[in-house]
């Protein structure tokens, strides 16, 4: 222990970021415990001491005055305690300097120790930083491995796991692929952090078209809603502030090139972007788009809407496997019952 490792110490603070002072509390910590462990004198008996100019490591032990010593290294007589204090007094505590005459070995290797695993504690804490505050983001990451099911993403400074419910079902994964994700959550772990990314959570819809539609990135339009089911179909409801500007058409673009960015991106899922409203009637029938809508009666206290449709539009208003209707509902918040005109006029005169 010299002045290379406060030194080293120094560069450390400097360069990674890592507080001096503790280091040098871990540092003492370590040696207190290394002390202890090699027997040389009481457990919980000693004080670690380190020049912060030299890096001079000295061990101290705290012992009781009295006149006759029967507890060796706890106590030490009066006589010898007046040879390092003329003032002290039988019942007060002094500590003696005990350093061993190898501690300085010891030292050495366990002052290397607690730099490389503080090193590792602050490198971990970096990366945490900087991906905590990507929750919610989209990345681009390459995939590095599938391992039982779930997908490696290397993001550079870490790797994901895409676990596979967060997989768009038919999409496959190779090594070296360049893939865009969806940071879910981040967590600290003794490890590292967890990132946990998705391909089928409806944020990863949102900010990819946030990112090709300049009039959401300003606020002229608002992403209102989205009902996803990745890999098969999304429905996305969008409000424009300005009366001027057409919410569905700055979505799907010239000659559809926004939406089609998006669409390929997560591997041919259809989309149907369709405006919001405030009048849920009106809501509604624009959810169960494409199918045209005769009638829309809502029942407020139950957020249940019946909706009557024409007899050849009943099968795409309900979609396949009722995937239209199920997502018509996901995306209002409403039940939604869907009859054909031949079927309500029928039930009317019924």
């Amino acid at each position: 222990m010299n002045i290379e490792l406060i030194q080293a110490l120094d560069d450390l603070e400097k360069d990674k970021g890592i507080p001096k002072d503790k280091l040098l509390e871990g540092l003492k910590a370590a040696l207190k415990s290394a002390y202890d462990k090699s027997g040389y004198g009481p457990k919980d008996n000693a004080e670690i001491q380190i020049d912060e100019n030299t890096g001079e490591v000295r061990v101290y032990s705290k012992r009781e005055v009295v006149f006759e010593v029967e507890e060796e290294g706890e106590e030490i007589s009066l006589a010898q305690a007046r040879e390092e204090n003329p003032t002290c007094e039988v019942g007060d505590i002094i500590k003696v300097e005990v350093t061993p005459s190898d501690f300085g070995r010891i030292a050495a290797q366990t002052a290397k120790q607690v730099v490389i695993q503080r090193i590792r504690e602050a490198e971990r804490e970096i990366v945490y930083e900087e991906f905590i505050t990507q929750e919610g983001e989209i990345v681009t990451g390459t995939v590095q491995r599938c391992h039982e099911g779930n997908v490696i993403v290397d993001l550079g400074r870490t790797e994901a796991v895409l676990i596979p419910r967060e997989q768009i079902d038919d999409e496959f994964y190779e090594p070296n692929d360049s893939i865009k994700v969806y940071i879910v959550e981040v967590e600290q772990t003794t490890k590292g952090p967890n990132v946990l990314v998705s391909r089928t959570h409806p944020g990863l819809l949102k900010r990819l078209f946030e990112i090709e539609v300049p009039e959401i990135q300003d606020g002229t339009v608002e992403i209102k809603s989205i009902a996803r089911e990745a890999g098969g179909r999304s429905k996305m409801a969008v409000y424009s502030t300005n009366s001027d500007v057409d919410p569905v058409g700055s979505c799907v673009g010239p000659n559809g090139s926004r939406v089609r960015v998006v669409v390929n991106e997560l591997n041919n899922e259809k989309i149907d972007i369709v405006e919001w409203s405030d009048d849920i009637k009106e809501y509604v029938s624009n959810a169960l788009s494409p199918a045209e809508v005769i009638k829309v009666a809502a029942d407020e206290e139950e957020n249940v809407a019946e909706v009557i449709v024409p007899d050849h539009q009943l099968s795409l208003a309900i979609g396949k496997r009722g995937q239209n209707a199920r997502l018509a509902a996901k995306l209002t918040g409403w039940k939604i019952d869907i009859k054909s005109a031949s079927q309500f006029e029928e039930a009317e005169v019924l």
